[in-house]
């Protein structure tokens, strides 16, 4: 019973995220679809819409798709640097031995497929779009998973996400380092400071949202003015957040007891009005449980279904719409390489990197899987939706030509790559 209690949450996450890439696949469908109709002005129109505020010397106008991948995508990436701390601290990479068959597999991910994609790339218009192949979408390939029911060990879809976020990791060092414009070193000063500042605040403080909530809003702007990209910001802003909880859990009991005692202490009736001292009980009860919770676990629980639910499909929505006809021009070489990159990439590094290992010594295998499951999962590495597109957006700026054809060559790879990791898993899988 207790296992089973220990590893409900993230069975739980892994449901969350399966239903997430549902939706992500449905919104890539309705864009395509709509992209493609005699309806395209709308959703041209719907992106191109201009939102923002204005106000004396300050202006923040934006296009509606801007306001998606740079203030929308920033929640998503403060999502994934609370996942990114919790698993640091306490997850499946808290430790060098949990951490290590992930670590080197998501390696082999990373280096594999970037060094196929330069090898591939023959135009110089192009080579910034490296980066593209290096990440996997967590939602589509749990999803996947998720398909193929019981037959998938649990220590298998761990496997996938400690790899994911390893990715994901790489993936926003990438594109802070990599991906950044002409960078105002001012407006970066001020936002790490004011990031510092707040993560004193939490240390020494009792935790509140609301400082943070202001901190974030100003550090967003300063990194949006400074050329680094504004999601990095969320990833920074994460960080602060404690993870400690203001009480401990037996000492919660025991007034959980005192406050459950002085409200029950009597037969009631169901008509009965609460006295003066119940409310005041109960009102202890709502402090009690705040401080019993984790803030950064209390936010990641709260975030998630935002995140899965609502900015990953409108993201999808918003970037899938690729105009396939025949007036329209597409770099294929760029279409294939990035197809290519993905797919053979992924599976070459993560299969030939996790065989590595273990032969060196160095990891093992997860317990209840054959090396035949991993190549299974290096093929549905391949699915890059969400992180792939992102990055290729900032890789190719204004060049349409070169951003759908990128689109294109990861809807391509990602496709070949969820089917194939399929078969491949459900032949080696018993029931």
């Amino acid at each position: 019973m207790s296992k089973f209690t220990f590893l409900s949450p993230f069975q739980k996450f892994v449901k969350l995220e399966s239903f997430a890439g549902i939706l992500l696949l449905a919104a890539t469908v309705i864009a395509i679809i709509w992209a493609n109709s005699p309806f395209n002005y709308l959703y041209q129109d719907i992106l191109a819409y201009k939102i923002g505020i204005y106000f004396q010397n300050f202006e923040l106008i934006k296009p509606a798709i801007l306001w998606i991948n740079d203030a929308l995508m920033a929640i998503f990436f403060f999502l994934i640097g609370l996942e990114l701390k919790r698993e640091l601290l306490i997850g499946e990479i808290s430790s060098i031995k949990k951490a290590m068959f992930p670590l080197i597999g998501a390696l082999g991910g990373v280096l594999i497929p970037i060094s196929i994609y330069l090898m591939l790339n023959k135009s110089p218009g192009t080579v910034q779009g490296w980066g593209i192949p290096m990440a996997t979408d967590i939602a589509f390939a749990l999803a996947i998973l998720t398909i193929l029911g019981k037959r998938i060990p649990l220590s298998l879809k761990i496997f996938l996400t400690a790899f994911a976020i390893i990715d994901d990791i790489a993936a926003v060092l990438v594109i802070a380092i990599f991906y950044s414009t002409e960078i105002v070193w001012l407006y970066i000063l001020i936002g790490i400071i004011l990031i510092i500042l707040l993560g004193i605040i939490y240390k020494n403080f009792n935790y509140s949202v609301w400082p943070g909530l202001i901190i974030a809003i100003v550090t967003w702007v300063l990194f949006l003015k400074s050329g680094i990209h504004p999601t990095i910001a969320g990833v920074l802003l994460a960080l602060t957040i404690p993870i400690k909880k203001r009480i401990k859990i037996n000492q919660f009991s025991e007034k959980l007891s005192e406050i459950s005692g002085a409200i029950t202490s009597e037969k009631l009736e169901e008509s009965h009005i609460l006295t003066h001292d119940e409310m005041r009980s109960i009102g202890n009860l709502d402090s009690l449980i705040s401080r019993a919770r984790s803030p950064l676990q209390y936010l990641e629980h709260k975030l998630h279904n935002i995140v899965a639910y609502f900015i990953l499909p409108v993201f999808a929505f918003a970037n899938a719409g690729v105009e396939i006809s025949t007036g329209f021009n597409f770099d294929f070489a760029l279409v294939i390489n990035i197809a290519v990159s993905l797919f053979f990439g992924k599976f070459i590094g993560v299969s030939l990197f996790s065989y590595l290992g273990v032969k060196l010594n160095l990891t093992e295998l997860p317990s209840g899987t054959r090396f035949s499951h991993i190549l299974g999962i290096a093929i549905i590495a391949g699915v890059g939706f969400t992180m792939s597109i992102f990055i290729a957006n900032l890789a190719f700026g204004e060049n349409l030509v070169n951003i759908n054809s990128a689109k294109v060559g990861i809807i391509l790879g990602s496709l070949i790559s969820g089917i194939l990791g399929f078969l491949v898993l459900r032949m080696t899988l018993k029931r």
